[in-house]
């Protein structure tokens, strides 16, 4: 069980307590640590730490594969950040690791506020979570490229986590437009080919050629984030039915970049099987 702190009249604090046991932080930040079962039934340890002072929340967390996602939520900014770091196959000649990241704009009904996250607690830390709502795949064609030495304009954040991704930030063309309505500097951004100007360009799983280009995709999930906070009712001192804070709901979502790369080599996994 999760929940969130209220000070709440003595019947709210009786229906909190028996749930769970929360804690206030001293500081601004606050670290969770959450063990998540992964779609291919591994379990693994995800740690989401927010950030009430930046108005923000990470997520990450590592794949079966040994794959390290990373989420940023930026609230303050309406920007999300995934970076993925994907083991390469140096027998084909991939370095240790590759980096992806993908900038898009943040819904601010996608998460829960980061001060709720900050007072997250849970009452036993060797449950294993699966997420009460599951949220199917969104399909995003990131067809733009992000200049990454000025991607701290969208975000702050951008510089620390797709620091190893510097050739690998890609956005979508509908955010850029909003972002350049709102003053960004366009020169950031380039236009990526397109199969719909570039018929000859494949998606990278049908191509043959190691170093042609082609439309990659990647897929990942979020298995477990807070997305909805819960709400109870009680009656104040008047007799009146007050709603309040008593909890979280989680989900689970996946989503599917499509994107172009200047060669196959660098989408080794979107292959046929």
């Amino acid at each position: 069980m999760f929940a969130v702190w209220i000070l709440p009249g003595s019947e709210r604090i009786s229906r909190v307590l028996a749930a769970l046991v929360l804690l206030f932080l001293a500081g601004q930040c606050s670290e969770l640590k959450v063990r998540v079962r992964l779609s291919d039934g591994q379990v693994t340890e995800e740690s989401l730490e927010a950030d009430s002072e930046r108005d923000s929340i990470s997520l990450e967390f590592k794949q079966g594969d040994g794959t390290l996602i990373t989420f940023i939520a930026d609230i303050k900014q309406g920007v999300k950040v995934f970076r993925s770091l994907i083991l390469g196959e140096l027998e084909r000649g991939q370095s240790q690791y590759q980096a992806l990241c993908f900038i898009t704009r943040l819904d601010h009904s996608e998460i829960i506020p980061s001060e709720s996250m900050a007072k997250l607690r849970q009452k036993n830390p060797r449950a294993i979570r699966t997420a009460e709502e599951q949220r199917g795949v969104e399909q995003l064609t990131m067809n733009v490229a992000v200049n990454f030495s000025k991607a701290s304009q969208l975000s702050g954040h951008i510089h620390n986590v797709c620091a190893e991704a510097q050739e690998a930030v890609y956005t979508r063309e509908a955010d850029v437009k909003y972002w350049l309505e709102r003053g960004v500097d366009g020169s950031m951004f380039e236009i990526l080919p397109q199969a719909v100007d570039f018929p000859e360009l494949q998606g990278c799983q049908s191509s043959t050629d190691l170093w042609r280009p082609c439309t990659c995709s990647y897929s990942l999930k979020l298995e477990w984030y807070p997305c909805l906070l819960k709400y109870c009712r009680s009656r104040d001192a008047t007799g009146k039915m007050t709603p309040y804070k008593c909890g979280i709901k989680s989900c689970r979502k996946g989503y599917q970049f499509d994107y172009y790369v200047p060669q196959k080599l660098l989408c080794l996994w979107d292959e046929e099987t």
